[in-house]
């Protein structure tokens, strides 16, 4: 039988939304901020570097409400493989986001420790090989995402197998 404390579930059915738009919308400013003058591109890596953090700190919350919620399954061997790759992949995805924000950082303040601006081929060489960590990491989060879906549907199956069961004690 399949359990799953609707408290704990709940949240982090709605938690894991905001990492995920937070990390697939920031590469967009880093982009748009490549491509600016000067005088626009630090608030365009500032926003990103903004949502990176905020979808950083939101995925540490996503992981831990993910294994409240999980806590109460009881499940089958095929299900708890799919829940361990889960889990697998979440933690994966935050560990690489965490050193990708860390890196952002340094390439949007080295600048100011260097106390010069990077020529313009090397800024934009640092931000393209930024950008292709990046998308690893995109993929890997929307693979997390999927993984999770896939608990999500085989939860919900269960447990509307569960409720049309006749109810054998006649309450």
């Amino acid at each position: 039988m399949f359990h799953l404390s609707p408290g704990w579930n709940g949240l982090h059915r709605f938690i894991v939304y905001f990492p995920v738009i937070l990390l697939l919308v920031a590469p967009l400013f880093v982009i748009v901020g490549a491509a600016v003058s000067a005088a626009k591109r630090q608030l365009f890596l500032g926003s990103a570097l903004t949502l990176m953090l905020l979808g950083t700190g939101m995925s540490y919350l996503a992981v831990a409400t993910g294994e409240l919620a999980m806590k109460g399954v009881i499940s089958t061997p095929g299900f708890n493989d799919l829940i361990n790759e889960h889990q697998s992949l979440a933690k994966t995805t935050l560990e690489l986001f965490s050193a990708l924000t860390l890196g952002f950082a340094a390439l949007v303040f080295s600048p100011k420790l260097l106390r010069r601006d990077l020529e313009s081929w090397v800024r934009t060489s640092l931000f393209a090989a930024f950008l292709v960590f990046y998308g690893t990491g995109a993929v890997l989060l929307i693979d997390t995402t999927l993984k999770g879906g896939s608990i999500v549907r085989v939860l919900d199956a269960t447990q509307a197998v569960t409720n049309n069961l006749p109810n054998k004690g006649g309450r």
